[in-house]
């Protein structure tokens, strides 16, 4: 058969690398509707809930009991059961209903019936709805911190960079675990070179992950996962009760944190149940409302090859994103994890959460290049900025970035450097060199940094925690490494854990360390002329990219 020459270009497009699948619900490889999906129902007899979902209480999986008594507004679950889907759907995107008029309902609903009013909504019009439901008034972005060799300096220099360019949250992860103390050592003090107040996490196994936090090198947690089906959770060795136990421990020690979660998960892991993967997802949405937890990083995440091959995939996607603000949570919305071949693909995955806006548009985007993101590859990173810009001025978007001059970044990379320079000196640790220092002040990333001794690194990382070293010790050896102002930085964002303020939904500091939440920046979006508007400042900070000519200096 002679073959279109057309069809021959078109086979050789970037698209063509991705992987798709037909529609498969016996192993829940679809995305919404599967057929063994539940019908929405609920009944309350004696103040609890005794049949969800199709389910008596009899037949109730751990998932089921955890969601019946502790996630849904109980005194309210019938009236809201019965109000048509169509017509909750209709009022998410009704301009004359509020946020808190829907909340009501939207906390009182069981699983089943959140997927089915998602499910009456397009692309468009769940759009509409995130703008308006998102817990915080302001959106944000957070960024990921990380590079091939963990190499400390980079870190801290990269951390800086990412602050002076918005970011309000970064999250750092190892390619060997016992690094770990090093990274997040690294990305608190770059981070609170180039802005004081934004937060920091190391991504590891809990465990270690509590330990950071407690000792003070981290700010907030993210990586909690949860799950949507008994045996996934079973196979992890967890259940919901003990993840809710894991972020009271997080609670008690002032630190911010969020579960994380996405569709795909449970096909990936192999338990799916032949449900759809969104009704999956919005059993781990309310997992994590029921555990009393701020927000969720959700978004499909390290899963996004999954829902991305089959059709309506990134559909589910956003509707995930929007369920998590329907139960009066912040969300983190994914965007960070790369799926496709195609930059046209990416970037219209991504404009469903930045068009919007949500509490942190990005739970990753990667503030170095691609090769260097330990996070198996970010769909937006370093070497993207300047088309982001583009995208914030030509859309007029707030998508938390603001352009930089060349020559402030060289100094807050040089400064970073040079203040964990310092900070090794004084905590004893091994020598960080000028020559690293110059290195890491004008590096694209790690192929440009001279190699560290690995052992002695290794070493030194893990006598940090054997020997109790706190945020406190931080402290004091940036202030005699010459550094009082990163040290009184770093100081505030310790005092804050003691204050609590951050444990407030969708919490970050302004460069004062006011907290700006959904607390005292609710989101009051009712249409046009309401809401939070890109103007003032931050819109001449934005329109204002530096290779954009001046009419002045022509």
């Amino acid at each position: 058969m002679k073959k279109s020459k057309r069809f021959e270009v078109l086979e050789n497009r970037p698209v063509h690398n991705d992987g798709f699948v037909k529609e498969w619900p016996e192993v829940g490889l679809i995305a919404i509707g599967s057929p063994n999906d539940p019908i929405p129902s609920v009944k309350v007899e004696n103040g609890k809930i005794v049949e969800m979902d199709g389910k008596k209480r009899a037949e109730f999986d751990f998932i089921d009991s955890f969601l019946a008594d502790h996630a849904i507004n109980i005194e309210c679950t019938e009236k809201a059961m019965a109000i048509d889907s169509l017509d909750i759907a209709r009022m998410l995107t009704d301009i004359n209903v509020s946020r808190d008029e829907i909340v009501k309902i939207t906390t009182a609903l069981t699983p089943a019936k959140l997927v089915e009013v998602v499910d009456k909504l397009n692309v468009v019009e769940m759009m509409m709805a995130l703008q308006k439901m998102r817990s915080r008034r302001t959106p944000s972005n957070q960024c990921h911190v990380t590079n091939l060799r963990d190499n400390p300096v980079q870190i801290a220099a990269d951390a800086a960079e990412a602050a002076i360019r918005g970011f309000d949250e970064m999250e750092t992860t190892v390619g060997i675990v016992r690094y770990a103390p090093f990274n997040a050592l690294s990305i608190l003090i770059g981070s609170q070179t180039g802005r004081g107040g934004v937060l920091t996490q190391c991504a590891l196994e809990e465990a270690t992950e509590l330990k950071l936090g407690m000792l003070g090198y981290t700010a907030y947690a993210e990586t909690i996962s949860v799950y949507g089906t008994e045996d996934v959770f079973v196979d992890g060795d967890d259940t919901p009760y003990s993840k809710s136990f894991l972020a009271s421990a997080y609670a008690s020690r002032g630190l911010k944190m969020r579960f994380t979660s996405g569709t795909g998960s449970e096909v990936q892991m192999g338990y799916a149940e032949g449900k759809s993967m969104l009704y999956l997802e919005a059993r781990c949405i309310m997992v994590t409302k029921g555990a009393g937890v701020q927000g969720l990083q959700n978004g499909s995440i390290s899963c996004i090859g999954v829902p991305g091959a089959v059709p309506g995939g990134i559909r589910a996607i956003l509707a995930e994103n929007l369920i998590t603000t329907m139960l009066d949570m912040e969300v983190a919305s994914g965007n960070d994890q790369t799926f496709t071949h195609s930059d046209i693909r990416r970037t219209a995955r991504t404009m469903m959460q930045f068009l919007p806006g949500t509490d942190f548009i990005f739970s990753g985007y990667s503030s170095t290049p691609n090769y260097d993101n330990m996070f198996a590859g970010a769909n937006f990173d370093a070497d993207d900025y300047d088309d982001y810009l583009v995208l914030q001025r030509d859309l007029k978007v707030d998508g938390g970035l603001i352009p930089v001059k060349e020559e402030d970044v060289i100094y807050i990379r040089n400064k970073a450097a040079k203040a964990i320079q310092a900070a090794f000196r004084e905590l004893g640790l091994p020598t960080i060199t000028d020559e690293e220092v110059e290195a890491a002040t004008y590096a694209h990333g790690s192929k440009d940094m001279p190699a560290r001794n690995v052992v002695e690194d290794l070493k030194a990382a893990q006598e940090l925690l054997t020997h109790g070293v706190t945020g406190l010790d931080i402290v004091k050896a940036l202030h005699k490494g010459g550094f009082p102002e990163i040290a009184e930085r770093v100081l505030n964002l310790l005092k804050q854990r003691i204050v609590g303020d951050y444990l407030h939904t969708s919490a970050i500091f302004d460069g004062k360390y006011n907290v700006i939440s959904a607390v005292n920046d609710l989101n009051d979006y009712m249409g046009p002329g309401t809401g939070y508007r890109l103007e003032g400042e931050k819109w001449e900070k934005i329109k204002n990219i530096t290779h954009a000519l001046d009419p002045d200096k022509m």
